[in-house]
């Protein structure tokens, strides 16, 4: 009867323990905090019909990060929407879009200024990083423009660059 009452007594002491411990060891599941994207969609304004704006879409494309040899998108084909990431450890982020591999076709750069605010996660994931666009910059061989939708770079499909093209 003693062992019995010994064996409750460390069941009883045991169990709360081992909860907490088991509770503190569960993998939180960071994926849900994915890094967020700059989404990008392409126009074309047509001049003919009152400066009206049409979705576009590119037969290729191939985007690089400068000065790297980080290949972001390579050779996509029927390109009409874009997700891009910006880069962490500066406070801009230069992408060359490559339209065909003939060198007689001109290729953009890119440059986006971005504000990167570190803010603390949890102790299992760490910390994340939000992203703001302060402005651009472009070359204009293919492109027309670009238009800042919204500033804010978050993880959910939001519109942030409008890239339009010429027709």
């Amino acid at each position: 009867m003693r062992k019995l009452v010994k064996l409750v007594l460390l069941c009883l002491i045991a169990y709360p323990i081992a909860a907490i411990v088991s509770s503190c060891s569960e993998d939180e599941d960071c994926s849900m905090n994915a890094r967020p994207m700059m989404e990008c969609f392409l126009y074309t304004i047509d001049r003919e019909n009152n400066n009206t704006v049409l979705k576009d879409t590119l037969d290729s494309l191939t985007i690089t990060a400068f000065g790297t040899d980080s290949i972001i998108l390579n050779n996509q084909k029927r390109v009409h929407g874009l997700s891009l990431p910006l880069r962490y450890t500066a406070d801009s982020t230069v992408l060359v879009f490559h339209y065909s591999k003939d060198p007689k076709i001109k290729k953009d750069t890119i440059v986006i200024r971005q504000k990167n605010t570190p803010y603390f996660l949890s102790m299992d994931c760490g910390y994340q990083m939000k992203q703001s666009i302060t402005g651009r910059a472009y070359s204009r061989h293919n492109l027309d423009s670009i238009y800042i939708q919204k500033a804010e770079v978050i993880s959910n499909g939001t519109e942030n660059l409008k890239l339009f093209y010429r027709n």
